[in-house]
């Protein structure tokens, strides 16, 4: 089969348009999405009208929460949140009537829901528009949380969370938009819950997701002549893949987690808990976490680079683990 290159913003909008085009349930709605600068939904309006695709008001508890009545009615909404910060006045809706509707309800109402929210610093934009926040959505249970890092995976995973039957919080690094990759133009599915192993090696494991995969990618690369790296991208923030993380570190023994969320209480303390409990006897050194500081995002750019892991940082910390 010929290569396919496109940006994760259009494997995007060919998941949801081959959906919706399926599917006359799902609907979509959010802020500005028949909006020509907004790549993902970018002509799903022309394609679907203004029945399906709808321009939501400036109010996240208001359109995320028609999201979930709609959902309850049997609709397949897809809900998109311009930045996954303002989903913070939305909690209750997503936390509470999102994510426990079903358990409350016995199993009898489901919530078909796929909430859609740009993630990830690097723009230079400020505290409230550069957060991450998987794993806050992580924290409560009822809800999917999705991470996809390339382009194929986007198609793959959105596929997925917009046919299963609960809520997910599908999360999308805004600077990967604009990455290139080989995507089939034939539907595909990627189960949730399935990690990928990115890159194979025997010295130390790194799990990393979004935009940090990348850039633990560089790192591995860089390296490769004096360590091997083994690099691991969840997919799937909750449920998470286990199996494939644990087997990776019967290989290596060494553990880093590299994390854009918040180091206190994030994913990367919930990585580092499984290596201790379920994985200890295999480690032949400490954990060690890079993710950003309990900080809030600087505007200016230099010091929002200065919190922020990267390539290099990520370098250093493999030789660190090596050498001990």
């Amino acid at each position: 089969m010929p290569e396919r290159i496109i940006t994760m913003s259009e494997a995007l909008n060919e998941a949801m348009f081959n959906e919706m085009k399926k599917n006359s349930d799902i609907i979509l709605l959010g802020e500005n999405v028949s909006s020509s600068f907004r790549g993902p939904t970018k002509g799903l309006k022309d394609a679907f009208g203004r029945e399906r695709v709808r321009d939501a008001p400036i109010s996240e508890t208001s359109f995320i929460g028609a999201g979930i009545g709609a959902a309850i009615t049997g609709l397949r909404p897809i809900v998109e949140l311009m930045l996954v910060d303002f989903g913070l006045v939305a909690m209750d809706q997503i936390l509470n009537q999102m994510g426990k509707t079903t358990y409350m309800s016995g199993g009898a109402v489901k919530i078909p829901i796929t909430l859609r929210a740009v993630i990830g610093a690097g723009t230079s934009s400020g505290a409230t528009h550069s957060e991450s926040l998987y794993s806050l959505f992580a924290h409560m249970p009822g809800i999917k949380v999705v991470l996809p890092s390339t382009p194929y995976d986007a198609k793959g995973l959105l596929t997925s969370s917009i046919r299963e039957n609960c809520p997910k919080v599908f999360l999308e690094h805004r600077l990967l938009y604009n990455v290139k990759g080989n995507v089939p133009k034939e539907e595909y599915t990627i189960p949730l819950g399935v990690a990928n192993t990115c890159n194979e090696g025997n010295d130390v494991t790194i799990v990393a997701s979004g935009l940090m995969l990348h850039e633990s990618l560089k790192a591995a690369e860089k390296i490769k002549n004096k360590v091997s790296v083994e690099v691991i991208d969840p997919r799937t923030i909750y449920p998470l893949d286990e199996e494939t993380i644990l087997k990776s570190l019967q290989k290596t023994g060494r553990l880093i987690v590299v994390d854009e969320d918040y180091r206190y209480c994030g994913f990367s303390a919930e990585i580092a808990a499984l290596a201790a409990e379920k994985a200890f006897k295999q480690l032949k050194g400490p954990i060690y976490r890079l993710a950003t500081p309990n900080t809030p995002f600087p505007f200016n750019p230099r010091l929002e680079r200065e919190l922020l892991p990267n390539a290099e940082k990520i370098e250093k910390l493999i030789q660190k683990v090596i050498g001990e």
